[in-house]
C-alpha cells in the first residue's frame, strides 16, 4: 500500500532483500491507527508505505528466529543500522531518541501495510502461543499505553483520568486498571466506553470536573480534548499527552503555569510488560476489533477506520 498526498493505492514492490543482523518479516496481520490516519492528513509529510502495528512471520532471518511468529518494536537507531559513530541516545539504549532514527511505517523506513517488512532481528519479540494474531497487533499500542506507568506516579490505587474513548483511550485506561490504578475514563460514546471493564466511565463533555486529578491522560488526538485534560488536571498534578495530531494545537498556558502542571510528552513503550499483559488476558480486546480487509482494498480500508465509532481496523496480506 502506498500513501502520497492523502490518496491511497496498492501497487507492487520487489520483495525486501535481508541485511546482515535484519530479518525478513511475512505480515500476518497489520492495524490500522490513528497515527496512519494523521500520515493521509499530512503529518510528517509522508509519502510510502505506513503502518507500524503487526503480527507477523520471519521468513529469512538467523536460525533462532526463522518461523517465529513475532512482533517488532518500530524505532531504527544509528546503532540499528551499523553506524560507527554511535550516538549517545543509541549507546544508553534508547533508540526511540536517536536523533537519526528512522521509524517503521512513519520515518523513512517501509511500514507493514505490504506483503513483507524489514526490521533488525533485536527489534523482534516472539509472540506467545497463547497469544491470538488478532490480539498481537494490539502490542504495540499497549507498550505505548504501558509507557506512562513509566514516566508518572500512577500505581496500584492510584487516582487517573483518561480522556478519550478511541482505541489509545480505550487500551490505557484497560492497562492502567490493569495496574491497579483507579480509573475514571471520559469518552462519548456509552457502547465504548463499556469495552472497558471495570473503568469507571462517565459520557459527555459538557460537566468535565476541574482541577479534581493528580493524574490525567489526554487521549483524545483534538485541540479541544488537551484544553480540557489541562482545566481537569489538580495544582501540581501531571497531564500525560499520548495523542499525535497534525498541525498545531493552542492551549492557554497560564493554568499550566499558575496551577504548576507538569507536561509529559508519552510515545513509545517496552514489549516486554505489553506480551505479558497479552498473554495474561487481562484485557478486553476482541470488541475494538471493528473490521478487517484485504490489503488490495486498503483504500476502502482507511475509509472505514475513519468513520466516527470505529475502533480497529485490520487489512490482511
Amino acid at each position: 500500500m502506498y500513501l502520497e498526498n492523502g490518496g491511497v493505492e496498492v501497487r507492487p514492490e520487489p520483495e525486501p532483500r535481508r541485511d546482515e543482523g535484519w530479518a525478513v518479516v511475512r505480515v500476518l496481520l497489520a492495524g490500522i491507527c490513528n497515527t496512519d490516519l494523521e500520515l493521509r492528513r499530512g503529518y510528517y509529510g509522508f509519502a510510502g508505505t505506513p503502518g507500524h502495528e503487526f503480527a507477523g512471520e520471519v521468513v529469512d532471518g538467523g536460525p533462532a528466529w526463522l518461523g517465529k511468529r513475532v512482533v517488532g518494536e518500530i524505532n531504527i537507531g544509528c546503532r540499528d543500522l551499523g553506524w560507527p559513530d554511535v550516538c549517545a541516545a543509541c549507546a544508553a539504549g534508547h533508540n526511540r531518541h536517536c536523533t537519526r532514527r528512522s521509524v517503521l511505517g512513519i520515518v523513512r523506513h517501509p511500514g507493514a501495510f505490504a506483503e513483507f517488512l524489514t526490521l533488525p532481528e533485536r527489534n523482534l519479540w516472539q509472540v506467545p502461543d497463547n497469544v491470538s494474531t488478532e490480539h498481537a497487533i494490539f502490542c504495540e499500542p499497549l507498550a505505548a499505553a504501558l509507557r506512562l506507568t513509566a514516566q508518572t506516579p500512577v500505581g496500584a490505587g492510584g487516582e487517573v483520568a483518561v480522556l478519550g474513548d478511541g482505541k489509545l483511550g480505550l487500551l490505557i485506561a484497560q492497562a492502567l486498571r490493569a495496574k491497579g490504578a483507579d480509573v475514571t475514563l471520559f469518552g462519548r460514546h456509552p457502547g465504548k466506553m463499556r469495552i472497558a471493564r471495570g473503568v469507571r466511565g462517565i459520557v459527555g463533555r459538557d460537566t468535565l470536573p476541574e482541577r479534581q486529578f493528580p493524574v490525567v491522560v489526554d487521549a483524545t488526538g483534538t485541540a479541544e480534548g488537551l484544553r480540557a485534560a489541562v482545566a481537569m488536571t489538580r495544582p501540581q498534578g501531571v497531564l500525560v499527552m499520548k495523542s499525535t495530531v497534525h498541525g498545531a494545537v493552542e492551549i492557554d498556558t497560564a493554568p499550566v503555569i499558575v496551577n504548576e502542571l507538569t507536561l509529559i510528552g508519552s510515545r513509545c513503550g517496552d514489549f516486554g510488560p505489553a506480551l505479558a499483559m497479552l498473554a495474561a488476558g487481562q484485557l478486553n480486546l476482541d470488541p475494538m476489533l471493528s473490521d478487517q480487509f484485504d490489503l488490495a482494498d486498503a483504500p476502502r480500508a482507511f475509509d472505514r477506520a475513519a468513520e466516527k465509532g470505529v475502533l480497529k481496523v485490520l487489512l490482511r496480506p
